[in-house]
């Protein structure tokens, strides 16, 4: 057995520690999203920025930093909020530098994903990118990293101290495998760094101590996490997640990205399980005349959810939350190919009775039972709790000692009486590999009781991102009828996906998982990828089409095309031809830029020069989209805060007008007349004064001041009323 950890109390000690055995040249693996310990970063950064001799080079991914305005107008909505929401949060200091692109020379920072759009302007984090799939970073980074630190939970029970990586299990535990034998080669440091703030994981994110050299536990490490808000759901975004939930097959696997998109999906998919009428009543009213309706029959299903759902995703979304309380998220796994196959098969049930004794012995297991036998059936929970396996037998938690026989029926009987569960204990609702929410995300892990905590296993990325490996045939099993439903950019008429970067070459995200569940679709069996895209968006006051004649930069091959969503429509990609393709991605694309997409498709002679997009695809516009959507809405379906928000009502409207202006003002002719306008206000209604308290405009003290009140208050007079 290994040493027990060094504990330190003190930052400045634990970094004295590390530098005392590697040296000055630091080479630091952390986790992406919360899982990094912060403070202590921090201090190792400030140690070398102090001293240039010491080298620093860090290892990491989804560096965030909290919301900051880039007006002063968004500074004074932002900062009220943000000290409210996030607390004491603290910022990375190289997350400072390489935003203001003054990262040191001694210091380098590298990351295989950043945060979506964050660092478009910095020239250190655009060079120093890992260009990476999630599942084949440990591999690229194990040969150079010298040190390893984790953000960790800790907690008491029954006087034992344990630790669990909570949110980031997802690289650390795929790294820990091969510490062993790397620590043959040269001296690695491991470091938990503990806050109770972090929800305590169980299963497979339970790890021992002894996997650590240092264990820091200082007061100073113990911060609130970041906790990005409920942001508002679009129509645009509604009606993609609409679609994409009539999709999802019932009995079958859920993978989801995080934000808007990926709440839209949750939202219909509840909406089909608790309001099953209204559900099929919107489906109807943008399925009519469309050769998607077919589609939806064949792959997905409009029924309430009565198998359930898993998920298996590598982020574990607090939308999978709401899917586990509504009744949706509720297909359990296990851990055990057999066990598995005979669920999937509907041979055995989650009883533990004797024909389920009689598959296991058909599937080769028993008839009496070794310790390897014992330890496989025990993960998959199907004996009691503190059953021990001694000698080929059973000791039961009453004390009472049973052969370890399937077959034999006097045996059968003591076991049932004695050692089996009435049911199954070992499902998993959920396999991820991190996890990033709002604040009461958080609060409801924490919250929970270890026995349904234990339905969300937290664990390797190289588990949820892939299925090769030893237990490749059970990730099989398990993964039924998956959807993986993920976020493009952009999509070519010819199929490809743009996902993660620009075709200059700068990035905007990192290609993360995508590209791995991409993959898995198409070797799964009953498998699909579904990519959603907005079929515009709008830069500088310029309007622009998503759907593209051709791209620079592409993140998914157009040979792996599956199925594409945008508001108007889905698309089923798979096995269709060139000209098939463009005709199907136009069927989707705003009409008003088919007319463009469909000459360039001409132009190149991939399509029939005498091809016309079907009438009924012809009236592809917002405005009818919100016309058809708006009588739903008033009967409080598909609500922008569907899930509740940590904004304030005030906020929400705040938020509103201030994108208003935003956009309004991104042209020069725009910002020329808002302004001409604000110099001539009128009178300011009553009802807006709070919400001009709460930006701190009800008495301007300067002449800018002055005219951002006016400015807010001609966009307030249009949202509030």
């Amino acid at each position: 057995m290994s040493a027990p950890p060094r504990r330190i109390d003190s930052l400045n000690a634990c970094v004295d520690a590390v530098l005392e055995r590697t040296g000055r040249n630091i080479v630091l693996a952390i986790p992406l999203g919360i899982g990094k310990p912060i403070p202590l970063v921090n201090e190792f950064y400030r140690r070398a920025l102090a001293d240039p001799s010491i080298k620093l080079k860090i290892y990491t991914a989804l560096s965030l930093s909290k919301p900051a305005g880039t007006s002063d107008l968004e500074r004074r909505f932002l900062e009220p909020f943000v000290a409210r929401v996030f607390g004491n949060y603290p910022e990375l200091d190289y997350v400072v530098a390489l935003r203001a692109n003054r990262m040191p020379a001694n210091i380098e920072v590298i990351e295989f994903f950043l945060a979506p759009g964050a660092f478009l302007g910095s020239r250190h984090a655009q060079q120093h990118y890992l260009s990476a799939n999630y599942t084949h970073v440990a591999r690229e980074i194990l040969e150079h990293v010298n040190v390893i630190a984790q953000m960790v939970s800790a907690r008491v029970v029954d006087g034992k101290t344990g630790f669990s990586l909570s949110s980031n299990p997802d690289i650390t535990l795929d790294l820990l495998l091969h510490l062993p034998a790397l620590r043959q080669k040269r001296d690695i440091v491991t470091i938990a760094v503990v806050n109770r703030q972090l929800p305590f994981m169980l299963g497979d994110a339970e790890v021992a101590s002894d996997n650590f050299d240092l264990l820091l536990d200082d007061p100073a490490c113990e911060h609130d996490l970041y906790c990005p808000p409920n942001m508002p759901i679009s129509s645009v975004d509604h009606l993609i997640g609409l679609h994409a939930s009539s999709l999802v097959k019932d009995g079958g696997t859920l993978q989801l990205g995080i934000g808007e998109l990926g709440d839209a999906v949750v939202y219909s998919l509840q909406l089909r399980q608790q309001n099953n009428a209204a559900y099929r009543d919107v489906l109807a009213q943008y399925n009519a005349d469309r050769s998607w309706a077919n589609l939806v029959a064949t792959v997905g299903g409009t029924a309430p959810f009565e198998k359930g759902l898993y998920a298996c995703s590598e982020m574990f979304i607090d939308g999978f939350l709401d899917l586990y309380s509504s009744g949706v998220l509720k297909r359990r796994v296990y851990a055990h190919e057999a066990i598995q196959r005979g669920l999937n098969a509907g041979i055995i049930s989650e009883t533990i009775n004797p024909a389920f004794l009689d598959w296991l012995l058909e599937c080769g297991i028993g008839p009496r039972l070794d310790a390897a036998e014992f330890a496989a059936l025990e993960k998959a929970g199907v004996f009691r709790e503190e059953v021990e396996f001694l000698d080929h037998h059973l000791l039961g938690a009453d004390g009472e000692s049973c052969l370890a026989d399937v077959a034999d029926p006097l045996s059968r009987s003591r076991l049932m009486a004695h050692c089996l569960a009435p049911s199954l204990r070992g499902g998993v609702l959920l396999h991820g590999g991190f996890f990033l929410g709002p604040k009461a995300f958080y609060a409801a892990l924490r919250a929970m009781p270890d026995e349904e905590r234990r339905l969300f296993n937290m664990t390797a990325v190289s588990f949820v991102n892939q299925l090769y490996g030893a237990d490749s045939e059970l990730k099989i099993l398990q993964r039924t009828d998956a959807r993986f439903i993920n976020t493009a950019m952009m999509v070519t008429l010819l199929g490809a996906a743009v996902s993660d970067g620009l075709e200059d070459g700068r990035v905007v995200s990192g290609v993360g998982g995508q590209y791995n569940f991409v993959a898995m679709a198409h070797a799964l069996p009953g498998a699909r990828s579904i990519l959603c895209v907005r079929s515009t968006r709008s830069h500088d006051g310029k309007l622009g089409s998503n759907i593209v004649w051709n791209y620079g930069h592409t993140t998914i091959p157009r040979h792996l095309r599956d199925m594409v969503i945008t508001e108007y429509g889905i698309v089923d990609l798979r096995g269709k031809t060139d000209s098939e393709i463009i005709a199907a991605l136009l069927n989707i694309s705003d009409s008003r830029f088919q007319d463009a997409l469909l000459a360039k498709a001409k132009a190149a002679g991939k399509i029939a020069h005498d091809y016309r997009i079907a009438d009924v695809y012809r009236h592809n516009t917002p405005q009818r989209l919100d016309q058809q959507l708006a009588r739903f809405r008033r009967d409080g379906l598909f609500a922008e805060f569907p899930f509740g928000s940590d904004f304030t009502a005030e906020e929400i409207v705040l938020s509103r007008a201030l994108k208003n202006l935003k956009q309004r003002t991104s042209t020069r002719l725009g910002k020329t007349l808002a302004i001409a306008g604000a110099l001539l206000p009128g009178a300011i209604p009553e009802g807006l004064k709070n919400y001009l308290q709460r930006m701190g405009l009800d008495q301007p003290k300067s002449i800018s001041e002055w005219l951002m009140r006016n400015l807010l208050v001609a966009e307030l007079k249009k949202v509030v009323a």
